[in-house]
């Protein structure tokens, strides 16, 4: 389980980026950050990550306090990242050069296969599309197992066919190993279509504001009722978490499929 005991992030330059904020996320549970721009979404997964550790508080894993990168921790950024002096494949098997070579080679030639682009292996990353990019960030992710993959808005520089279609991609992936998914996402569609729970945060400093289940089976239906339900909730959410007279929700909350208005 991933603990976040009343973490908090003060900068150096005196911003007061986060505050207090507290979850627990289950083993194998995908949870969806969202909030407005400047509410501490990112500085809180750098947070879980290692990369920023927190000021305060405290960021756990299976008991195991996090405050550097950690091999169990991966982490998915908005531009791929790849290294432009590596091949496709290579960029894939980066992080497995402590294994045996032909394991190596098996790994990421199952990951290729996966992610649809066996194709590619020996390609550039300056010939892939964008979405092909992408494709080779999640795999490369993915292939040392991690317990908890962070995504920090890995679609938005996308087009809405190529995210749609990434998002759908994400979930098959995820079914395999059922890693612990952190999503941090501008888009209200894209938290409900992929989530077990969204986290709406306020800003100013950065704070859970409301935890809401979504309580859809998956593959989730886009253009049901239900669905559309879940993304007023969100909305509402989002717009109350910018009322400084309505106080923090916090907690869980199991509204929305009961009709929560």
């Amino acid at each position: 389980m991933l603990a976040l005991e009343r973490v908090g992030k003060t900068y150096p330059n005196g911003v007061h980026a986060l505050e207090r904020f507290s979850a627990e996320i289950g083993q194998g549970e995908i949870v969806a950050i969202i909030g407005g721009s400047g509410c501490g979404k990112s500085t809180l997964l750098r947070a879980i990550a290692g990369l920023d550790p927190a000021s305060t508080g405290k960021v756990s894993l299976d008991a195991i306090a996090i405050s550097a990168p950690h091999e169990k921790i991966g982490i998915i950024f908005q531009e791929p990242r790849l290294l432009p002096w590596l091949s496709v494949a290579d960029n894939i098997g980066f992080g497995l050069s402590d294994l045996p070579a032909d394991i190596r080679r098996e790994k990421v030639a199952k990951a290729l296969a996966r992610v649809g682009l066996a194709e590619k292996a020996k390609a550039w990353p300056r010939e892939l599309s964008g979405g092909q990019a992408q494709r080779v960030a999640i795999a490369r992710a993915l292939v040392p197992q991690p317990e908890v993959l962070l995504l920090d808005e890995p679609f938005s520089a996308l087009d809405a066919f190529t995210r749609r279609d990434l998002q759908d991609h994400l979930l098959d992936l995820w079914a395999d190993t059922r890693p612990t998914l952190i999503l941090v996402t501008h888009d209200v569609e894209e938290a409900v279509a992929l989530a077990d729970r969204v986290l709406v945060m306020r800003p100013r400093p950065g704070r859970l504001f409301e935890a809401i289940n979504i309580n859809l089976a998956r593959p989730r239906d886009r253009n049901s009722t239900l669905f559309d339900d879940f993304k007023r909730h969100v909305l509402t959410s989002l717009d109350r978490s910018l009322d400084r007279t309505v106080p923090d929700a916090h907690g869980r909350s199991d509204q929305g499929a009961a009709m929560w208005w």
